[in-house]
């Protein structure tokens, strides 16, 4: 039998539960309460304290580590120094869940002791700190390629993985961080037997506009070379058509519109369409310029299913359809406002 969602806790119900006997309660109260203390002054600063009390005393791990989340999810630079002594704490997800929080509030003070995080013995402190660090070391970039440099030499192929996503996504001047060292490692790592290290190399080489990585992710898209990262396979589709590799189009065809995409789609049933990456491909083909791609997406603007319009909402911004904009301009309350607008800024910026 169905029964109606509880309502939200208001202010003191949030506060009142912090002090439940239940970790459960606990838990979720904290994430009650940094959803009022984003709305009100007053609100946080009674929170704040009582998020740093939670981090250092409280008996449940799971507690503890949504203190953490709260901290940095009020952006709270005061509570700094519990977040630094959280880093040993006996929990592993604690100590990560403060090593994120950390590197989300960004204060530069944190560089030496997440510097130290980076030698860590512990692989999981090593692995958020390599995120941390680039944050609040965001405005030094040598420093920030030394220290990714160093990771991808660690012995974690995780970490080697997260050090090379970080260097892709760490943007100097609008291009990835371009440093001699990380170019040099990534060309060794973009022939390497780990297939998800590989290709993000390709994608930091690629995005620096190398012959190499260009080729990797063509690879990629063509099914050639493979990643268990998903995440990545969408990222050389959509680079594909940020580079306009005209080569790329006939796979990109094959992934939208080809019978092997139904094959994948039946066999891995209930992965949905990520599994054959067609929206992806179709998009990064609308972006390219391809008819075919950009009729769709403007008929599916017209769709009767709502979440059919509000993914070719997000496509028709990504693939800069200008034309597209007086259906947008007139979806209104019938998509979401926030993916409407983004898609509209898209287009003004394209």
């Amino acid at each position: 039998m169905f029964s109606p969602s509880p309502l939200p806790r208001t202010l003191e119900a949030s506060f009142r539960d912090l002090a439940s006997e239940r970790p459960q309660t606990r838990a979720s109260a904290v994430r009650d309460v940094v959803r009022h203390a984003l709305r009100s002054t007053e609100a946080r600063s009674r929170a704040i304290p009582l998020f740093e009390r939670a981090l250092r005393e409280d008996a449940s791990p799971a507690v503890r580590a949504e203190a953490a989340v709260a901290l940095a999810d009020a952006g709270a630079l005061e509570a700094l120094p519990s977040l630094l002594v959280a880093v040993e704490d006996d929990d592993a997800h604690v100590r990560q869940m403060a090593l994120a929080a950390i590197g989300e509030i960004g204060d530069p003070r944190a560089g030496q002791r997440l510097e130290r995080a980076l030698r860590d013995p512990r692989p999981e402190v090593r692995y958020q700190a390599v995120i941390a660090f680039a944050r609040v070391a965001k405005d030094n970039p040598p420093v920030v390629a030394a220290a990714l440099a160093r990771a991808l030499d660690d012995e974690d192929s995780a970490i080697r993985y997260i050090a090379m996503r970080v260097a892709e996504e760490h943007q100097v001047d609008g291009r990835p961080l371009d440093d001699p060292q990380l170019q040099r490692r990534a060309q060794e790592l973009v022939d390497s037997a780990d297939e998800a290290v590989s290709v993000v190399a390709a994608l930091y080489l690629a995005r620096l506009g190398l012959a190499r990585g260009r080729d990797a992710v063509l690879d990629v898209v063509a099914e050639r070379r493979r990643t268990p990262e998903l995440e990545d396979v969408h990222a050389c589709i959509e680079l594909a058509a940020e580079l306009d590799l005209r080569d790329a189009m006939v796979h990109l065809e094959r992934r939208a519109w080809g019978s092997r995409r139904v094959l994948r789609t039946i066999l891995s049933w209930g992965a949905g369409d990520g599994v054959s990456c067609a929206w992806h491909a179709r998009t990064a083909l609308a972006r390219m310029g391809h008819e075919r791609a950009r009729a769709e997406i403007l008929a599916d603007l017209a769709s009767w299913r709502r979440e059919t319009r509000e993914a070719a909402v997000v496509a028709a911004g990504r693939a800069h359809m200008g034309e597209a904009r007086p259906r947008l301009e007139s979806l209104g309350a019938s998509v979401d406002s926030s993916l409407l607008r983004e898609a509209l800024g898209r287009l003004t910026v394209g």
